[in-house]
Order: structure tokens, then sequence, then C-alpha cells
């Protein structure tokens, strides 16, 4: 049984926005949702949820929805993609792989 999950307003918003961001793209391309459901290998319904913003697709199967309908997801060309995702590996490899709280002594002289 799934368990119930619970989105900040924020989630919901960008959610929405990116559902009819998309499904203006399928539109403005004179795409059925059987047609770009197809392209995308996902069914009717799932293209459904994503157009109405529901949370719960994989953020993959999101993606390339709208790269298919070509909503761009950053405000970047390729190149500058690039140069961001070798800065952000880059920074990713100087930041410790794991972060370990501490054991706090135990104060027990009375």
């Amino acid at each position: 049984m799934k368990r119930a999950r619970s989105y900040s307003r924020v989630t919901k918003q960008a959610l929405s926005i990116l559902g009819k961001l998309i499904k203006a793209g399928r539109l403005e391309r004179k795409l059925t949702a059987t047609e770009l459901s197809e392209r995308a290998g996902i069914t009717r319904k799932t293209l459904r949820n994503i157009e109405n913003g529901e949370a719960g697709s994989e953020i993959g199967i999101v993606f390339e929805v709208a790269a298919l309908v070509g909503v761009r997801l950053f405000d970047f060309d390729d190149r500058t993609l690039a140069m961001h995702n070798a800065r952000l590996e880059e920074k990713l490899t100087l930041l410790p792989k794991s972060v370990r709280h501490g054991r706090q002594e135990v104060d027990d002289d009375f």
C-alpha cells in the first residue's frame, strides 16, 4: 500500500507550471496525447498526470516529455549547461562523500 505523501505549496505550484508548459508545448506542436505518450514510451494516463501537475512520475520521464515538446528546463544553452555540470562535478569531488554527525561524549561525572 502506497503511503500518502504531502508536498509543499511551492512544489505543487512548480509541478502545475511544468505540466501546463508541457501541455502547451504539445498543443503548439499539434501532437495528440496518444502521439506524445507513444513517442515518450509512457501511457496516456501518465502523460495526463504530468500535464495535470500531479506528483509521482519519475523525474526522468517528466524531463523527457518536456524535451520532446520543446520545454526548456534550464535557461542555458547546451554549452553553458555542460560548463555548469563540470563545475558541479568539481565541487562534488571536493565535498565529503557523506555526512556524519560526531558522537557527543556523555558527561556522567556526578
